[in-house]
């Protein structure tokens, strides 16, 4: 939902991985923003109306990601989509950080435009392992990114490392790169990136997502 810059190329990269799209906006003229090779459907109307989404086959669908530029109306199709429809894999783009952690609550993972690229989109459309940063030539080693629990905010990247087996590569720090030292500490709204093999990246995924066990 939304054809603006970041849901063409949420639109276009999906297509490039061979996944098929559909593309809802309300403004028929959004769609040209849409290379001339694009194939996938293109559906005027509001995402959250149910015969747009009908229509773009939302029934059939696998993820869902609204980034309109309104926050209102993208949670609202977040929510169609995920509770009437019963798409698993949905994300909604939020202007307004401070709202993100009501959505949340939801059950709809919510990206603020703070850290939010459409890359950052598509490692909570597709399935873990399916967006991987890098993989060796060999398959064994993995570059992934992290979804972390509030809890670790403020643990140095050594407890991180430690809990989840896993090595920091590096870390996004208000849209910067930074590669971390032993010293470095975790921050609110810091993208970790861990370095690991490809059979442990789930485990190390679900440690991170839990809160940390602090010591007595």
């Amino acid at each position: 939902m939304g054809a603006g810059r970041v849901g063409v190329t949420l639109a276009e990269t999906l297509e490039a991985h061979g996944h098929s799209v559909s593309v809802i906006d309300q403004n028929p003229d959004a769609f040209r923003r849409l290379g001339p090779d694009f194939g996938g459907r293109r559906v005027t109307g509001l995402g959250f109306d149910r015969d747009a989404l009908v229509q773009a086959g939302i029934d059939e669908a696998y993820a869902f990601a609204a980034v309109s530029n309104g926050d209102n109306s993208n949670i609202l199709a977040a929510r169609v989509a995920r509770e009437t429809f019963g798409v698993d894999n949905v994300v909604a783009r939020i202007y307004d950080a401070r709202r993100a952690e009501v959505y949340q609550r939801l059950g709809i993972p919510t990206v603020a435009t703070v850290r939010w690229t459409a890359d950052q989109v598509l490692r909570r459309l597709l399935p873990l392992g399916a967006a991987k940063e890098f993989t060796d030539a060999s398959g064994a080693v993995v570059l992934a990114e992290m979804d972390l629990h509030p809890g670790w905010v403020g643990s140095p990247l050594s407890q991180l490392e430690e809990a989840a087996g896993a090595r920091v590569g590096y870390l996004t720090r208000l849209g910067v790169g930074l590669v971390p030292t032993a010293e470095t500490v975790l921050q609110e709204n810091d993208v970790v990136h861990v370095l690991c093999a490809r059979d442990a990246v789930s485990a190390a995924q679900r440690v991170l997502a839990t809160a940390p066990v602090r010591s007595a």
